[in-house]
């Protein structure tokens, strides 16, 4: 694959998830992976027991992979109900208990990218209601990255698969990173600028490349249509990665793709092993 001085991070609640969560990172790294990004890995527990905060740090530590990215609490991934931070309640409320723990966790591992994912529209609750809500917890979670050192990413999903998430575009997103920077001051939310959900939209990738690399923490790839693997659908992932270098972005690109019918580890023959 061309333009292959990227970074690639294998996401490790999409790929090896046949296996238990604390075998994926030795797995990963017997694919000759040295890093890898997570979803909340506990759906159901915004705050964890300490023990299970310890046993995820400590597999990460033994197969010597690097936890690249982190997503604050988000309830079920993958699935239409996800996102939690602008929902008023008992999901908003997860979110903010959240906040610290991801954050504390990423410090201890050294990971400097936490995402937050925007919630579904609800019944209820007006669309301003529902910005302004997020926009106080995005600025929380923003302060709370800082203190670790690491960024808050906000990502734009796809309208086709989560019909009533507001965050479905490339300008949208940017907008709100733009707004939480203004009211934090601290500049450090970034796009999460992910290029199946992006061309699920429709919009124009290198346009979207050539306007946000500047603006963007992370890059996330699947290919369009099935998000597989690349190589698997239509996208031109050389071209693409390609202009991501063009425009400046240095950094990771995270493996957020499903392996299909086969075990993950033999998803990436499409990335020579001296390139992982």
């Amino acid at each position: 694959m061309g333009s292959t001085e990227h970074r690639f991070t294998v996401n490790l609640s999409i790929l090896f998830t046949e296996l238990p969560l604390l075998e994926r990172p030795a797995a990963a790294a017997a694919a000759g992976f040295s890093a890898v990004e997570l979803w909340w890995p506990w759906v159901d527990a915004p705050v964890p027991e300490q023990s299970d905060l310890d046993a995820l740090r400590k597999a990460l530590n033994s197969a010597g992979t690097k936890l690249t990215g982190l997503n604050f609490y988000a309830g079920q991934l993958p699935g239409p109900d996800r996102g939690a931070l602008s929902v008023p309640g008992a999901e908003s409320a997860k979110f903010r208990a959240n906040i610290d723990v991801a954050a504390d966790f990423a410090q201890s591992t050294g990971c400097t990218a936490l995402n937050a994912l925007y919630g579904n529209r609800v019944d209820g609750a007006s669309e301003a209601e529902q910005d302004a809500l997020a926009l106080e917890n995005l600025a929380l979670a923003a302060r709370a990255a800082d203190r670790v050192g690491a960024v808050v990413l906000v990502e734009a999903l796809n309208a086709p698969e989560s019909p009533r998430c507001p965050i479905v575009s490339a300008p949208r997103a940017v907008e709100v990173v733009e707004k939480v920077n203004a009211a934090t001051g601290l500049d450090n939310a970034r796009f999460l600028m992910d290029l199946y959900h992006l061309s699920m939209n429709g919009e124009d990738l290198h346009q979207v490349i050539a306007s946000y690399a500047d603006r963007t923490g992370h890059v996330q790839i699947a290919d369009n249509p099935g998000r597989g693997a690349p190589g698997t659908g239509d996208l031109d992932f050389p071209d693409l990665l390609g202009h991501l270098k063009q425009a400046g972005y240095d950094g990771w690109i995270g493996l957020e793709y499903k392996p299909g019918d086969t075990p993950s580890a033999e998803s990436f023959d499409w990335l020579p092993t001296p390139l992982r």
